[in-house]
């Protein structure tokens, strides 16, 4: 028997380390996916913790990783290197395992009901030290928290929206020779950001927006965004102020990367009835030259221009109208955020006339604080019922040439009243203005459409196009050109 345990196999562990380890491993799967603790697989992990000389606290999710390396501070460089290749120690492999299941045990497991501002205060922390051990020692390009010890983190609008800058340590942060782990770093920080998603969702957030500490520390989402604008009505003094801030910083953010997919939109067609204007800029040398062949001397070997010609650069006078139109009920908080943050960009482009009308049982028009999606979102009341023809009745007014409009509709469609909906919407259509129905707009293309409506206005023409931002751009670009 005691060969057996002593036998070591092509991984370098003994039998008995080797057990030891899925000891750990299974202990942190049960505690996973099992809020019951299991008496077998706790005594048997204490047992081989206090083997290897580790503290007990290690086993516990309720005591921080900085609390530990603040009592055990030789703790601290193992954690910062816990997935870089080691040279082989006796137990090596079974302390790191012990130390990566404290990791992944603190920040997987949140467990469920209420939670407190110095909890996710903690968990941010803890997913700090998990981020920084994965990227190896080195700072992380992405994920909720920057390293121990410092603040930051992944930009929420590369959260949401799935772009990334290209920063910090790569799409492969972590997964060097020898580590075994293959995860990407998006990935991570999607996954990162979900779980702080939901224990927003759990926290007493003015307990934290009250202390400008700890509102700091909050990693602006959309789901924080969408909380905020549920409770803005309730803050006041400081609590306000910080809500202010975190949604201004996640608008700023989002409008940067739906900024950069805008790009160059075109601002008109070319107005063929305007002369070209004759200046040597506009010289359309290719067409000269091809309009004077008939003009080449062979004895001269020179070709004899008698008409030059030029460009024409003119464009319609006429801005395009664009009115959109957003449900802003509580299933269309995403939709809210990227579409009044989308009209802000094109608003600012010349020769485009942006009204915005927001709606639920009542609509409500924002065209004033158009180009300050900021200042829309803090207007807008989420929740509530669906009724499309009050946004009908105040956007129909706004089209005077509705061959020079498109209205952008986004919504999930589920009115109180579809066929008075829909037939405000077909009147649009067959008046010539250029409608564009979009079931959601998120980061994901998820969407959730009423399918009365989705196979009406596909009979009408106007399909509901997919709801991820980018095809509503591409369309949108098209109009303009």
């Amino acid at each position: 028997m005691s060969d057996d345990i002593s036998t070591t196999g092509e991984d370098g562990l003994t039998n008995a380390d080797r057990n030891r380890r899925q000891v750990l491993y299974w202990r942190l799967l049960a505690r996973l996916f099992d809020h019951e603790e299991q008496p077998a697989l706790e005594t048997a992990g204490v047992a081989v913790v206090g083997d290897l000389g580790l503290p007990a606290g290690l086993l516990d999710p309720a005591v921080s990783v900085d609390s530990l390396v603040q009592r055990f501070p030789e703790l601290s460089a193992e954690f910062e290197t816990l997935l870089t290749p080691h040279e082989h120690v006796p137990g090596g492999e079974v302390r790191r395992a012990a130390l990566v299941s404290k990791l992944l045990l603190n920040v997987f497991a949140t467990g469920s009901g209420d939670v407190s501002a110095t909890q996710l205060a903690t968990w941010q922390r803890d997913a700090a030290w998990l981020k920084w051990a994965l990227c190896a020692g080195q700072a992380p390009g992405s994920g909720t928290g920057a390293a121990p010890g410092e603040p930051g983190g992944e930009s929420a609008a590369e959260a949401e929206t799935g772009h990334r800058s290209g920063h910090g340590a790569g799409p492969m942060a972590g997964s060097g020779p020898g580590t075994g782990f293959r995860i990407g770093d998006d990935d991570l920080a999607k996954a990162l950001a979900g779980i702080e998603a939901d224990l927003v969702s759990r926290m007493r957030l003015r307990e934290v927006l009250a202390d400008p500490a700890l509102a700091r520390r909050l990693t602006p989402s959309m789901s924080l965004v969408e909380q905020l604008l549920r409770d803005k009505a309730n803050l006041s003094g400081v609590a306000l102020a910080n809500a202010k801030a975190l949604i201004r910083r996640f608008v700023d953010e989002v409008a940067e990367v739906l900024r950069t997919q805008v790009e160059k939109a075109s601002v008109g067609a070319i107005d063929r009835s305007v002369p070209p204007k004759r200046v040597f800029r506009n010289l359309d040398l290719d067409r000269t030259i091809w309009k004077n062949l008939t003009n080449y001397s062979p004895e001269d070997q020179r070709l004899y221009v008698d008409r030059l010609y030029y460009r024409r650069t003119a464009r319609r006078t006429t801005p395009a109208r664009m009115i959109v139109v957003v449900d802003q009920s509580g299933s269309m908080v995403d939709a809210m955020v990227n579409c009044t943050i989308l009209a802000s960009i094109f608003a600012g482009l010349p020769k485009v006339d942006v009204h915005l009308v927001a709606y639920d049982t009542r609509a409500l028009d924002l065209t004033p604080w158009v180009h300050d999606p900021f200042e829309v979102l803090l207007r807008t009341q989420l929740g509530g019922g669906t009724d499309g023809t009050a946004a009908l009745a105040l956007a129909q007014p706004k089209v005077a040439d509705p061959r020079n409009t498109v209205v952008v509709w986004i919504s999930d469609f589920y009115e109180w009243d579809c066929p008075a909906v829909y037939a405000g919407m077909e009147a649009l259509h067959r008046s010539g203005v250029r409608l564009i129905p979009v079931g959601s707009v998120d980061s994901g293309g998820q969407q959730s459409v009423n399918p009365w409506f989705r196979q009406k206005l596909k009979d009408l023409g106007t399909p509901v196009i997919s709801g991820h931002i980018r095809k509503l751009v591409f369309e949108l670009k098209n109009f303009l050109a």
